[in-house]
C-alpha cells in the first residue's frame, strides 16, 4: 500500500541514518527526508539513496537554495522539501526531475507554488490555520492538488485533516528524535502507519 507519509529525520547523522530508514521502510513508510540543517545531511541522503533508492523516495528537507537542489540531483535524491515557497527552488527541482514539496500557508503562496510547478503543497506549520483554514483554502485550489499537512498533524488527528482535504502528512518528532534507537523509530512508525491506515479507511 502506498502511503502519503513523509518521515522527517531532523538531526540524524550519516552513520545512523540507514538503520532508521530501514526501520521506517519495514513499517510501510517509503518517503524519507533528511533536513539540511542536520549534521552532514548530504552524506546521509547519499547513503540512503545508495542503499534504499530502489524501494523508497529519498530526499532532503529545509532546502532553501537552487545550489542545494543541484547537489541533491547529483546524488540521486528524488524529493525536495522546503519550509517556504521559492519559485526558483521549485522550478529547479522540477527541471532536475525531482518532486517538489514547498511550504505554503496562504492562498497566494499556494497558487505561486503551483504556477512554479510544485508536485504537492506542504501546509506549514499546519497548526496555524488548522483544519478549518485548510477547508477554506482547499475550496479554491484545483481539485487534483495534493496537500500535505506538516507541523500540527499527527496520529491523533489524521482523520480530521483528511476530512479537511489533506492527502498526506509530513511527520517529524512523532517518528524520530535525535538519539533514539532504530527500535524506537520502528515502534513509532508502526503507530503512525496504523493511525494513518485507519483514518484513510474511515474517510474513504
Amino acid at each position: 500500500m502506498s502511503r502519503a507519509l513523509i518521515a522527517i529525520l531532523r538531526g540524524i547523522r550519516p552513520d545512523e541514518a540507514p538503520a532508521h530508514a530501514e526501520a521506517l521502510i519495514a513499517q510501510g513508510i517509503s518517503m524519507i527526508e533528511v533536513p539540511l540543517n542536520s549534521p552532514d545531511p548530504f552524506a546521509s541522503v547519499e547513503a540512503l539513496v545508495r542503499r534504499f533508492g530502489a524501494e523508497a523516495e529519498i530526499g532532503a528537507g529545509t532546502v532553501l537554495e537552487t545550489a542545494a537542489v543541484a547537489r541533491l540531483a547529483g546524488i540521486g535524491a528524488r524529493i525536495v522539501v522546503s519550509p517556504n515557497c521559492d519559485p526558483e527552488v521549485i522550478a529547479a527541482t522540477r527541471a532536475a526531475g525531482m518532486a517538489s514539496y514547498p511550504g505554503v500557508l496562504t492562498p497566494t503562496e499556494c497558487f505561486a507554488a503551483l504556477r512554479a510547478g510544485a508536485t504537492a503543497l506542504k501546509i506549514f506549520p499546519s497548526f496555524l490555520i488548522g483544519t478549518e483554514g485548510l477547508k477554506a483554502i482547499r475550496a479554491v485550489l484545483p481539485s487534483e492538488t495534493q496537500v500535505y499537512a506538516v507541523g500540527g498533524a499527527d496520529a491523533s488527528n489524521f482523520g480530521d485533516w483528511f476530512a479537511a482535504g489533506a492527502r498526506g502528512f509530513g511527520i517529524g518528532t512523532a517518528l524520530y528524535r535525535p538519539g533514539q534507537s532504530p527500535e524506537d523509530t520502528a515502534a513509532a512508525a508502526a503507530r503512525v502507519v496504523a493511525a494513518y491506515d485507519a483514518a484513510r479507511e474511515a474517510s474513504a
